[in-house]
């Protein structure tokens, strides 16, 4: 699998968006992990064009991280500012 533990450690804790060592359920550590895989499914299908059910995982998953972002811009625009920052994410 693609998305060991190790790697999600490194995903929510190298970059700061972690607020403690446990915490995997903060928008700012979902929206970091959906990132991490949306760029992975991406690049899947780059090289498999008509994988159609990867591509509604690939739409799904895109439509949580804007539905969290989009919650986060309600409730703290700081909060979204940094995490649109950090990931290079544009609306």
């Amino acid at each position: 699998m693609y998305l060991t533990s190790e790697k999600k450690e490194e995903i929510f804790g190298s970059k700061g968006f972690q607020k403690k060592t446990t915490d995997t359920g903060s928008p700012e550590s979902q929206i970091a992990l959906f990132t991490f895989r949306i760029a992975h499914l991406t690049e899947h299908l780059k090289s498999h064009k008509h994988d159609y059910s990867t591509r509604a995982g690939l739409l799904r998953l895109v439509g949580k991280r804007r539905r969290l972002l989009d919650y986060l811009y309600k409730k703290d625009i700081s909060r979204y500012r940094a995490i649109i920052a950090e990931l290079g994410i544009r609306k």
